[in-house]
């Protein structure tokens, strides 16, 4: 019987990330500023207010846009608190709320001005993008929409996961966290914040596309790795720890360090990828380098802020940061019931004992490494681009599990 856990070890990204870390020069008053902006609206209680107030959304704005002028960069900030929010709110939400949710914003998305609701979240939307809209780009503009449809239709998957009881595959999980995570909508912040707005065929070239998902799975990944303490106390299994030691039957620290090897996968696969970055005369190659710049103020960026706020590690981030051990909390109930690896009968509030549809360690080679070609799904959607990456060596660590 395997040991329970009560502690890990995080895997070293900081000393990996060879970016310097920035902030912009308007971030405090502006982080001050976005924060009273949605408290007047949002209205939380009094921990809920705590806990928002030690998010600092706006330090982590200030972090990945530090070169935008103060007008942006508040909108910026004021989308990135409410982004948080959003994700807090469908926490709490069935697959019907999670929808209504959805639909509140896009409706004020598509006409910030026309649209009347007396929702908050409506509200909120409202307020940001109608100053969005003022000076982003066409383009621009209509990602930010699309991105954001997208980041609804996978956060109304995951409420229908989690009433059901579902954790899904990994190569199930992988595509649905690219779009949970939020990230594509803040990477259209980039041209936004930069007063830039490229061209579809820039923005569909396959290299561009291997950047733009180096960056949200480096993002994506590491906030699983420093949010699954927090999540694993609640039983929220959206998580890629969770999914592969549910999945795969692998202990807290291995399953811990394969998605940090994946972290570190992508912060290498983004540095080869940004050498083969095509032209397209001057001016676009101007807005092109500010943009992929923009990517990694991203990847440096989150990775500082995730230890400055206190959502993940509490007050303890700065020692965290320098020991990289993390005890465990002790596992609270919730309104949400204990989710398991096997989907409950859907007319059950309690989980059913069934088989797990999990994957056997697999005997490797001599080295005890698995085939990677037996996991032709998490390869395919860890290297969407028009080429393998050849500078990646692509072995299997543990010995069930693809790394990429």
């Amino acid at each position: 019987m395997r040991r329970t856990a009560r502690k890990f070890v995080l895997p070293d990204l900081v000393s990996h990330c060879p970016y310097p870390q920035r902030s912009n020069l308007h971030a405090a008053h502006v982080a001050r500023a976005s924060e009273a902006w949605l408290l007047a609206e949002a209205k939380f209680a009094v921990d809920r207010r705590i806990a928002f107030l030690g998010l600092k959304a706006g330090e982590l704005t200030a972090a990945c846009y530090p070169d935008a002028d103060e007008e942006h960069l508040q909108v910026a900030s004021d989308f990135m608190n409410f982004l948080f929010t959003l994700d807090d709110w469908s926490d709490e939400f069935d697959a019907e709320d999670a929808y209504g949710l959805g639909d509140c914003v896009m409706h004020a998305l598509h006409d910030p001005i026309a649209f009347n609701t007396d929702k908050a979240a409506g509200k909120l939307t409202k307020s940001f993008f109608g100053r969005y809209r003022r000076t982003a780009g066409p383009g621009c503009t209509k990602r930010f929409i699309d991105t954001m449809d997208l980041f609804f239709k996978a956060v109304v998957q995951q409420a229908k996961d989690r009433s059901r009881g579902d954790i899904p595959a990994l190569e199930e999980y992988i595509a649905l966290r690219w779009d949970t995570s939020g990230c594509k909508p803040c990477f259209a912040l980039i041209e936004y914040a930069a007063g830039i707005d490229l061209p579809e065929e820039v923005i569909s070239d396959p290299t561009i596309r291997a950047l733009e998902e180096a960056t949200n799975s480096l993002v994506t990944w590491s906030n699983d790795i420093f949010s699954y303490n927090v999540e694993q106390a609640r039983h929220d299994t959206h998580n890629m720890i969770a999914v592969i030691m549910h999945r795969h039957n692998v202990g807290l620290q291995e399953a811990v360090n394969f998605v940090g090897t994946l972290c570190k996968a992508s912060i290498d696969r983004f540095e080869h990828d940004r050498q083969l970055i095509p032209s397209w005369g001057p001016e676009i190659d101007r807005d092109v380098a500010v943009y992929v710049h923009g990517l990694q103020n991203w990847i440096v960026g989150s990775l500082h802020w995730s230890f400055e706020s206190t959502r993940y590690f509490g007050m303890e981030g700065a020692t965290i940061k320098k020991h990289r051990i993390v005890k465990l909390l002790p596992r609270h109930h919730d309104r949400r019931r204990y989710l398991s690896a096997c989907r409950a009968p859907r007319h059950s509030h309690s989980a059913s004992v069934c088989q797990v549809d999990s994957f056997k360690a697999r005997s490797g080679g001599r080295d005890g490494r698995s085939d990677c070609r037996k996991w032709p799904g998490v390869v395919q959607l860890l290297s969407r681009s028009r080429r393998a990456f050849s500078s990646l060596q692509l072995h299997c660590r543990p010995s069930n599990l693809p790394l990429v």
